[in-house]
Order: structure tokens, then C-alpha cells, then sequence
């Protein structure tokens, strides 16, 4: 009975599962966890092989056995695979998406109200370099961001699970007024592919011990999220993607002597699209510094 209710659950979630391998491995631990626990309990309805052939029946496509996953690993696995199905899901969902600024190299950045999230920013740029370029320096190579972003002191893997999420803590560089003060981030950062396309997605988590940085105010990423995709008839270009959604209200340092915790709309309104904006400009004067 237990191999069959198991059999008609992973065929309902196979398409899902198959496209979020990350929430596979959860599931699958997850099961076995169960499972594993009836049979050391000494159930004489269970054979000690089933978890194994529960694994078998949900695709050996993972790397890395579940079973080598703590709990805490988990957690974050499954943090990095939901912030890719939501980000998924405003990708895919008909939104209309209103201008806010054009920027340079042609680049555009558009604002919505969506859900859970309050104000998104989508910025779009096509850019002259291959996928696996980018890939490299936004994922692989991610701790020397601030070699060539101004805007960052510092980013650190805190943790690699597996070989598609990380646990970063990044660190802002001080802005210039101090508007809204330096802040710090701890963020899941995962990867996840669909067909041609890269996802890079990232969202605030909790780590301990992390005590906050001197002179810093912890913010949090709602959700961020680059797609990149080759473009169509030129493989050595990339359509760049860019979705931003941040809680500023934790970094509040602002001036003014305005309450700590507010900053006015229409300081968050320029502060994030102008940060996608000064990201995009770095990101193209560092790779046009090292391209070959």
C-alpha cells in the first residue's frame, strides 16, 4: 500500500520534480526520513529496501544522495527552489509591467505591484557576451564580485550545498549622502536551468551565529532573480533578466531625522532601479576589461 500511495504521489509531482531538481531532493529525503523511521521502529509491514526504491522511482538525475543533506541544508535547498518557482511565476504570468527608466547600452528598467512582494523591478538589457561567461562571474565566481562592483565591500560563501545553492553574506559599500546607510545581507543564492535558459535566484535566510556588521543594518532580499538566455540566432549574446524586490525598510539610516525602520516611496522608487542600473554598467565595464 505505502509503495503504491508513493508511486501515484511522485507521478502526480513527476513534471514538477523533474524541473526543480533541488525540490526533488527535499522530497525525496523527506520520504525517506519517514520511511526509515517506521522501519527502525520495527514495522513488520516494511522492507528495509524501500527508501532505496523510492529513490529508484523518483529518477537518479540528482548528483547527491538526499541522505547527505542535513536538515539545515534542506531548508535552504527548499528556500532557493520556492524563490525559483515564484520568480518563475511572475515571469511567466501576464503583468503589466510600467516603464520607469531607460538605461544605457539599451537596457530598460519596468516596476509592478505584485502580491506578497510590493514593488518588483524588471530590468532587461541584451548583452554581447555568452551565457557561460556570465554564469561564471555571477554564480561560480561570485566572492570576487567586489573586485569589479564599486557597490559591494564584500560577498562570502558562507556555505555550498551541493552544486546548486549557496549561503552568501554580502556587505554594501557606504553610499555617497549615506541615504540609506550601509547595510548586510544574508541571502540563499540558487541555481536552476529550464531548457536554454540559466536561473540565478536569490532571497533572505537566517544563519547562526552571524552577529550584524558595525556600522551596518541587516536588509533583506524578497527576491532576486537573473535569467540568463542565449538570444535567438546568436549564441555568443545573452538576454539578460533582471528581477529585484527588496525590504529597505530594515536598512533605514536615513537622513532627515526621519523615523528608523520609513524611508519615503519615492527614495525606494530611485534607490533600486538606479542599483540594477549601476550593477548592469559595472558588470559590462568588467567584462569588457577581461574579455579575451
Amino acid at each position: 500500500m505505502l509503495r503504491a500511495t508513493v508511486k501515484l504521489c511522485c507521478g502526480i509531482a513527476h513534471d514538477h520534480l523533474r524541473r526543480l531538481p533541488g525540490l526533488k531532493i527535499t522530497a525525496v529525503a523527506a520520504i525517506q526520513k519517514d520511511v526509515r523511521g517506521l522501519v527502525v521502529r520495527g514495522s513488520r509491514r516494511l522492507h528495509s529496501k524501500i527508501p532505496h526504491y523510492i529513490q529508484r522511482l523518483m529518477g537518479k538525475e540528482t548528483d547527491v544522495s538526499p541522505s547527505q543533506f542535513s536538515s539545515v541544508d534542506l531548508f535552504y535547498i527548499t528556500q532557493g527552489e520556492t524563490a525559483l518557482q515564484r520568480a518563475l511565476s511572475i515571469l511567466q504570468q501576464h503583468t503589466s509591467w510600467q516603464a520607469e527608466t531607460m538605461l544605457d547600452a539599451g537596457a530598460a528598467v519596468y516596476s509592478a505591484a505584485l502580491p506578497g512582494l510590493g514593488k518588483v523591478f524588471r530590468a532587461e538589457v541584451v548583452l554581447a557576451v555568452p551565457v557561460a561567461r556570465l554564469h561564471q562571474e555571477l554564480f561560480e565566481r561570485i566572492e570576487q564580485m567586489p573586485q569589479w562592483n564599486p557597490t559591494l565591500s564584500q560577498v562570502k560563501v558562507l556555505q555550498r550545498i551541493g552544486t546548486d545553492t549557496l549561503v552568501t553574506h554580502e556587505v554594501t559599500a557606504p553610499s555617497p549622502g549615506n541615504l540609506v546607510g550601509q547595510r548586510d545581507f544574508v541571502s540563499v543564492r540558487h541555481r536552476g536551468r529550464r531548457e536554454t535558459a540559466i536561473y540565478l535566484v536569490g532571497t533572505a535566510t537566517h544563519v547562526e551565529p552571524l552577529p550584524l556588521q558595525e556600522g551596518c543594518i541587516r536588509a533583506e532580499s524578497r527576491l532576486s532573480c537573473i535569467v540568463l538566455q542565449p538570444l535567438a540566432g546568436d549564441p555568443g549574446c545573452t538576454r539578460f533578466t533582471w528581477l529585484l524586490s527588496m525590504d529597505l525598510k530594515a536598512s533605514a539610516a536615513v537622513l532627515f531625522s526621519l523615523p528608523k525602520g520609513w524611508i519615503p516611496t519615492s527614495i525606494i522608487n530611485r534607490v533600486l532601479p538606479q542599483s540594477q542600473a549601476d550593477f548592469i554598467k559595472h558588470l559590462c565595464r568588467h567584462l569588457s576589461a577581461t574579455a579575451c
